[in-house]
């Protein structure tokens, strides 16, 4: 019974001590969340964060590139990953598989399955190279975004990609996705 009772006051102890230090952060802190840590985010902060790419190409930066200087700022950072050809892995696989979305093994690739090329440029700049996402400049992004449109036999060797031509291109499954809102799904 005395040992339980000793708990019962270390554990009251305990709460109120907690309680005490959460108030009195917070009251230094000027925060009201009551943990003392942390500031609201301001417009600046918020602006590192807009990187979004949309499919009419809102949100595409000046720089330009071309598949062959995209060759080389593939072999620098994206063969290890994608092989030399994008073909190899042992990650995902980027390059072929057109025709292939309606046979019993389906090939998605970028050429194959991606319905906009904006959203290319998009992924690459936010999450690659695997290793250091966001280091690309945005001329080895286009450059790299044009080199793997080229492989897929969707751009000539010799179009300049930018924030003007990248959203004009239209991928082999542009029309391969069901439009919002959906026929299928019951509107609230």
């Amino acid at each position: 019974m005395f040992t339980r009772n000793v708990m019962m006051a270390g554990l009251l102890a305990l709460l109120s001590v907690g309680g005490m230090w959460n108030s009195q952060a917070a009251d230094r802190s000027g925060r009201t969340d009551g943990y003392g840590f942390g500031q609201a985010a301001t417009d600046r902060d918020m602006q590192k964060w807009n990187i979004d790419v949309t499919p009419t190409g809102e949100g595409l930066p000046p720089g330009s590139g071309t598949a062959k200087q995209g060759a080389a700022v593939f072999a620098a950072h994206c063969v290890s990953c994608h092989g030399p050809n994008g073909q190899e892995g042992p990650m995902d696989r980027l390059v072929g598989g057109i025709g292939t979305l309606s046979s019993p093994k389906p090939v998605k690739t970028i050429g194959s399955y991606w319905p906009y090329a904006t959203t290319l440029y998009d992924y690459v700049h936010r999450a690659m190279p695997f290793s250091a996402p966001q280091s690309l400049s945005p001329d080895e992004v286009y450059s790299v975004v044009a080199w793997l449109l080229h492989q897929n036999g969707i751009i000539a060797e010799d179009v300049v990609v930018d924030a003007g031509s990248l959203p004009k291109i239209q991928m082999p499954n542009r029309h391969g996705f069901v439009p919002d809102p959906r026929p299928d799904v019951p509107k609230n």
